[in-house]
């Protein structure tokens, strides 16, 4: 079970980073106006996925994955809720309103899911 939740997790930080990386525009869209930076925000928290996603895959690495996804599912958070505000465009398609509140009530279960898979102990 354990090595299902880390190769899923993996793929979906994968997936989740690239898109950071390769398709910044609705990410740019939804940073919140205090944030300094917010192409170089992106792209680290697109960094910090990718490495979450890979280094969650390896034992030497895991645990400072696990940690660093965390603290990005923290971190975040105030996009969500700025998402909430300005709407979120993603391929030309806008999310659903009520699509971007049902996120938010899955901010902690994603860091339960990061924590059983990478620091929980076996």
């Amino acid at each position: 079970m354990r090595l299902f939740l880390r190769l899923t997790l993996a793929g979906f930080f994968l997936i989740a980073g690239l898109g950071h990386l390769l398709m910044p525009g609705p990410y740019l869209a939804i940073m919140p106006p205090y944030i300094p930076w917010p192409k170089a925000m992106v792209a680290l928290s697109g960094g910090v996925e990718i490495f979450g996603a890979l280094g969650g895959c390896l034992p030497t690495t895991r645990k400072a994955a696990g940690w660093f996804l965390i603290a990005l599912l923290v971190l975040v958070f105030p996009a969500n809720i700025q998402a909430i505000s300005n709407g979120m465009v993603i391929g030309g398609y806008a999310i659903p309103v009520w699509a971007l509140w049902a996120r938010l009530p899955l901010q902690p279960l994603f860091i339960l899911w990061v924590y059983r898979a990478c620091l929980a102990r076996d």
